[in-house]
């Protein structure tokens, strides 16, 4: 078993997921990349300055336009929306996925008080409408409303629509705002990929998958995360069995984080990126094609992977909790707050909010880290940080009142006149 050392631990998975040391992947074509670099993106429908999504693929695609990821998902066919947690997967993953969804459909929907499976009539009546129609949104289905509240619809319809998206009998086509609109399988997905994996590689697939995922996937955890991508209970024995199968096969490998009590696997293709960072060096496929992350901060999205469910605290020794769904009273800091990556660290944190009628980008509040540099370097790098942020959401101007101290605020401003003018 090897050892790294913490900062490579940081840096390996910063680099995996396209954040550090800089922007490496540009446009249309580069959102395509990203995704499939990171594994996967999380969506979420709020829009206070941008969605998490599109926040994510700013902090890692150079001219990043909010058009990219719909025209990589929807137009080209890359990607599929997919999941209770509501994730884009790239498209040649869903034969793997079959899988996944064949458990779905025999366990039903659990999660429904009224039904597990939605009653046939209204399955085959939305499989009809969708065939003599074409795509549709659940606005388009009229019908019988739910007798019972569910966070899915207000209609058995709606219901049927979101259990057969499950299944994988429907897919998501495009969207309306970040409304769905669904299809048949057969008229969205490409011919190519309109097949199911057998059960042995998709297993397999999502062994591996669990571990690329993350970057480097902690041992004791490994279970509930495979787990989870195959939608079915994973034993402790199944989960040592295939762990150690991984490694004799020479796909994965176990390592060890200085001053870490939990072991890790690691894909064996990731070795050199590792050996690499662990003698200081910066993987040459990684080098940026504009400003590195000292050179301009990034503001990482609510969902990011480096930093969401408590990853921010392990990795980075920073605290961070998306607080959007905590009532005013309990919050620590803003409603839709950002981490702040300067250089390999999560230094600060800061609340935007766009007002979209004004153009005007509000920084709501600002907060250092306590061992966060306060020098000309790091509000160079935060000015630069936001003006690009500020024409990524459309703002013509950034109200930095709640940046403290002072003289960081003064700094900042002078970078920012000279970028949006």
């Amino acid at each position: 078993m090897i050892t790294i050392s913490k900062l490579t631990f940081r840096r390996f998975l910063l680099g995996q997921q396209g954040l550090w040391p800089g922007r490496r992947f540009r446009g249309l074509g580069g959102t395509t990349k990203a995704i499939h670099q990171m594994q996967g993106l999380q969506l979420d429908p709020l829009n206070i300055v941008a969605r998490s999504q599109e926040i994510a693929l700013y902090g890692r695609v150079l001219d990043f336009k909010l058009d990219h990821l719909y025209r990589a998902a929807y137009e080209k066919r890359g990607f599929f929306d997919y999941g209770g947690w509501l994730f884009m997967y790239p498209m040649s993953e869903f034969p793997y996925w079959r899988l996944h969804m064949k458990h779905r459909e025999a366990q039903g929907m659990w999660y429904e008080s009224s039904f597990k499976h939605p009653p046939a009539e209204t399955v085959k009546f939305v499989l009809n409408e969708l065939r003599t129609r074409g795509s549709l949104g659940n606005r388009d289905f009229g019908g019988e409303a739910l007798k019972t509240w569910s966070y899915r619809g207000r209609k058995e319809a709606s219901i049927a629509l979101f259990y057969l998206w499950l299944i994988g009998e429907v897919m998501i086509t495009n969207r309306k705002g970040f409304d769905r609109i669904y299809d048949l399988r057969e008229r969205v997905l490409p011919d190519e990929y309109d097949y199911a994996a057998p059960e042995s590689d998709a297993e397999d697939f999502f062994s591996r998958k669990t571990i690329a995922h993350l970057g480097l996937a902690r041992e004791s955890t490994w279970r509930s995360s495979l787990a989870g991508f195959l939608h079915r209970d994973v034993s402790r024995e199944e989960g040592r069995e295939r762990i150690e199968r991984l490694i004799e096969q020479g796909i994965a490998s176990r390592l060890h984080v200085e001053n870490s009590k939990d072991g890790f696997l690691f894909l064996n293709s990731d070795q050199s990126h590792l050996s690499d960072l662990e003698a200081g060096r910066i993987p040459k496929s990684w080098k940026p094609l504009g400003t590195s992350t000292e050179e301009e901060v990034t503001f990482l999205a609510p969902l990011d992977m480096v930093s969401a469910r408590g990853r921010a605290k392990q990795v980075f020794d920073f605290e961070y909790l998306w607080e959007v769904y905590k009532p005013l009273h309990q919050r620590r800091w803003g409603y839709y707050t950002l981490p702040i990556l300067y250089g390999d660290d999560l230094v600060a944190r800061l609340d935007p909010k766009l007002d979209r009628q004004t153009n005007t980008l509000h920084i709501l509040g600002f907060w250092l880290e306590d061992d966060a540099p306060k020098d000309e370097a790091f509000a160079n790098a935060l000015g630069r940080g936001l003006a690009r942020f500020a024409k990524f959401v459309g703002a013509q101007r950034v109200e930095l009142d709640a940046v403290q101290p002072r003289r960081l605020r003064s700094q900042v401003l002078k970078i920012l006149s000279a970028m949006l003018d």
